[in-house]
């Protein structure tokens, strides 16, 4: 996409983090921004935030790990302004540690938010954006742990390179059309975020139990490490400005920190022998 103003952007995971900074960026495009989220009162507190740039907005509170919710929130996007022109399946969560240390709850929790989203959004916007036979595009949120061979989040990990692959694949089957929906995949390093504290959206159905045995202490000085480093990350008014020069110049994979591009390569020298 090379022109945004009066376009329509749908952003998931909208109220804070990347999600906000992406909407931010979209209303200073002069795009028209419906800003999806989980917490409704998180998504008001963003529209507010939003406002003085003059910001045209929605928003419409979704479970991105429920079919129907996304169902709903294509349908209200088209009822408030007609048309789909950029779709950022964004939503995210973090749980669990490594394989053995991870419970059935943590897996289906993550899977669910970070893949499942992902795999509904496709289902009902594709179709939408597919008949306008417009310039339109999609931005599925993965992560640099998506490309690389390990991260001490198992179901993280695992969920962030299954959205590398499914975009991976659309982009080459949209190719195959010819078609003007285009699709990036956005791979972030450490960004200054609340990734870290995904538990306060857990639905109470997937909580841990309380005989959940502790992390040992080698684990927890990790996680100690990772909110270190996320307080040191990127802004993410970055990633958005990024993600948008990788759009005008219709990039598919956004890696947000060059300085870690080598160790993407060595991963790829890995498989190679």
């Amino acid at each position: 996409m090379k022109e945004f103003r009066d376009k329509v952007a749908v952003i998931t995971g909208a109220a804070s983090g990347i999600g906000f900074g992406l909407a931010e960026r979209c209303a200073q495009e002069g795009m028209k921004v419906v800003l999806a989220g989980i917490n409704q009162d998180n998504l008001v507190r963003a529209q507010e935030a939003l406002s003085p740039i003059g910001a045209t907005t929605l928003c419409v509170q979704a479970d991105v790990a429920k079919h129907e919710d996304i169902k709903a929130l294509a349908q209200k996007t088209l009822d408030a302004f007609g048309a789909i022109h950029l779709l950022v399946n964004n939503a995210g969560v973090g749980a669990g540690g490594p394989v053995w240390a991870t419970t059935l709850a943590d897996w289906q929790w993550v899977i669910n938010v970070n893949l499942w989203s992902v795999i509904y959004g496709l289902d009902v916007f594709v179709p939408i954006m597919l008949a306008q036979d417009t310039e339109c595009h999609i931005v599925n949120t993965s992560s640099l742990a998506g490309l690389l061979p390990y991260h001490p989040c198992a179901p993280y990990q695992v969920t962030k390179h299954a959205v590398v692959a499914l975009s991976e694949n659309l982009y080459h089957s949209l190719a195959e059309q010819n078609a003007k929906l285009r699709v990036s995949v956005l791979c972030p390093s450490w960004v200054k975020t609340r990734i870290l504290e995904s538990e306060r959206n857990r639905p109470a159905e997937l909580q841990n139990p309380s005989t959940k045995e502790p992390l040992p202490p080698e684990l927890l000085a990790v996680l100690e490490q990772m909110q270190q480093a996320v307080e040191a990350g990127i802004s993410p008014q970055e990633v958005a400005g990024q993600t948008f020069r990788a759009l005008r110049e219709d990039r598919f994979c956004i890696l947000t920190h060059p300085e870690l591009n080598e160790v993407v390569q060595q991963r790829v020298a890995d498989l190679l022998g």
